[in-house]
């Protein structure tokens, strides 16, 4: 009896010892492994483009005539109509300008009467049949230029004088009027500041600038790599650095056919339409980023793409086998994030896959 009690105890403890070890073997293959599940989501591939919004067209406001701003209308921020008036110039020329205009035009008074006197003779005579009907048609057309030059002479006068005229029933006036509909973006001048006319040999004071804000557009670059994948129409997401929160939306309207470098990289040229301008107001010269959307897959097996281990064109994760070895496993992979990467073949929802701890640095 005491034999078979010295037996029970051995065996008790033998078996004892056996699942110790055996559990705490176990625990050491897990020690420092973590598992990830293989869970189904949705994967974006896009292209990443870099700019600012902007208005589709800026509008730069200008004078034709030359002279001094004298009025101001409108204020950074208004919103204007077609027609509305925006700056008053006031002419001021020079004192030789006005001079010779003034003597302009006495001297074509003068050249005028002279004219007038040659005619009157030259008619006389015709009507006495005393000279040639060739002769009359000439001093009649240099009456004609004669009084041309005088009307173009008092014009310039005029116009240097109170910078208001009549032409051809078309009316000249110092008043800058707005050429569209929409908000002053920018007021370059101020009272006071000269004028310098925009004519077909200068480029012309620069006055304010105009724009239809309620047409944004996104102007920006992308790399070289991305602008392979990309066409016209796709997608696009924007977010603001100014209004955090609010994205935007819009599609790819242009893609330039030429490269230029920026700081040692190639980058093209790209133009975005928005189409949802969000909650917030937009301002020109906002800094963004776009996100052009390439390809989108919803409902799919995602897996980290780390634990992706890819060599001689095969994929593979390691998981645990029905013994808690760590074992390979060969996958079939598809659309990639550069974080998340589709699971097409070799797993289903819900298996594990190893996660190694990150070697140490010695």
């Amino acid at each position: 009896m005491f034999k078979k009690i010295i037996l029970i105890s051995f065996s008790v403890v033998l078996v004892g010892a056996v699942l110790f070890f055996a559990v705490n073997g176990s625990a050491k293959k897990d020690d420092g492994f973590n598992k990830v599940k293989i869970e189904k989501g949705s994967i974006i591939e896009k292209a990443l483009a870099v700019g600012k919004i902007q208005p589709e067209k800026e509008i730069s406001v200008k004078s034709k005539i030359s002279g001094i701003v004298k009025k101001i209308y409108v204020d950074i921020g208004d919103q204007v109509k077609e027609g509305d008036p925006l700056i008053d110039v006031a002419p001021d020329p020079t004192p030789i300008e006005y001079a010779e205009a003034k003597r302009q035009v006495e001297i074509e008074e003068v050249g005028y009467d002279n004219s007038v006197r040659e005619f009157d003779r030259v008619k006389m005579l015709k009507d006495k049949q005393l000279v040639a009907n060739q002769e009359f048609e000439s001093k009649k057309a240099s009456l004609d230029e004669s009084q041309l030059r005088l009307k173009l002479a008092r014009e310039k006068l005029e116009l240097i004088e109170s910078g208001r005229i009549e032409i051809a029933d078309r009316h000249v006036d110092n008043t800058i009027r707005a050429p569209i509909s929409g908000m002053v973006l920018s007021k370059l001048v101020e009272e006071g500041d000269p004028v310098v006319p925009l004519t077909s040999y200068q480029a012309g004071t620069e006055l304010m600038t105009l724009a239809r804000m309620e047409n944004l557009i996104f102007k920006g670059t992308v790399d070289e790599i991305d602008v392979g994948k990309l066409k016209a129409g796709m997608a696009v997401d924007i977010s603001v650095g100014a209004i955090p929160g609010d994205t935007l939306h819009g599609y790819l309207e242009k893609i330039s056919p030429k490269a230029h470098k920026e700081e040692g990289s190639t980058l093209f040229d790209i133009e975005i339409l928005l189409k949802e301008a969000g909650q917030s107001f937009l301002r020109a010269g906002y800094s963004a980023n776009a996100d052009i959307i390439i390809t989108k897959k919803t409902d799919i097996l995602l897996a980290p793409e780390r634990l992706v281990k890819i060599a001689d064109s095969n994929s593979t994760v390691e998981i645990y086998d029905s013994l808690g070895a760590i074992v390979s496993r060969p996958v079939k992979t598809g659309l990639s994030d550069g974080m998340n990467i589709e699971i097409v073949e070799g797993l289903k929802e819900g298996d594990q896959i190893v996660e190694r701890p990150p070697k140490e640095i010695k």
